[in-house]
């Protein structure tokens, strides 16, 4: 499968780079053939700038690449979409995203991002931050807790009561996710092994 370059008069395809495991749409790119060949044999998505007038994997400064998982062909074959594993953030804003429309919403990432922050960057008035330093032993003694109020509140019938202890649990659980040098991203890839 290679797209056809030659449809466009500058040689370059559209390229449109897909979150692997949330669907997300991440960024849109631009590839020669030079640029697909590099993709393909590093399993990292690499771009011919525009304005750099040269080939640009994307990470090679910031660290955050997109590991190749799939490359489809759209039916003209003249646009490709790539299904990648973001190692960090995408956009240049810090962002996960390009297009603002999902960068303005929540999402459990970006609750991720917020309390490795607070991890790194420990605030007085920060909560999380106190948990941290409180240390693993009381970080996991609050999803215990946390574990039995969503139990208790499944035997009843008030939606709030039980979707507040399901936020609570969550929460606290990527904390301790964090606090154990673990991300959501880990868990995902031992259900997705699961899933096989």
């Amino acid at each position: 499968m290679t797209p056809d370059f030659s449809k466009y008069t500058d040689g370059l395809v559209p390229v449109i780079i897909q979150d692997y495991n949330t669907k997300k749409v991440l960024m849109l790119g631009f590839m020669n053939e030079e640029a697909f060949n590099k993709t393909k044999q590093e399993s990292n998505v690499t771009f011919y700038s525009r304005s750099k007038q040269r080939l640009w994997t994307k990470g090679e400064t910031s660290g955050n690449f997109l590991l190749v998982k799939e490359i489809l062909t759209d039916c003209d074959n003249d646009t490709l979409l790539i299904k990648a594993e973001p190692t960090g953030p995408v956009c240049h804003t810090g962002a996960d995203t390009c297009f603002k429309e999902n960068n303005s919403g929540f999402s459990l990432q970006k609750l991720e991002q917020v309390i490795a922050n607070r991890k790194a960057n420990p605030a007085d008035s920060s909560y999380t931050s106190s948990l941290f330093n409180k240390g693993i032993n009381k970080i996991a003694q609050k999803v215990g807790e946390e574990a039995v109020e969503l139990v208790i509140e499944s035997k009843d019938n008030s939606k709030e009561k039980f979707l507040g202890e399901a936020a609570d649990l969550l929460f606290h659980y990527l904390i301790l996710l964090q606090a154990k040098g673990y991300s959501l991203k880990d868990v995902e890839q031992v259900l997705a092994e699961r899933h096989k």
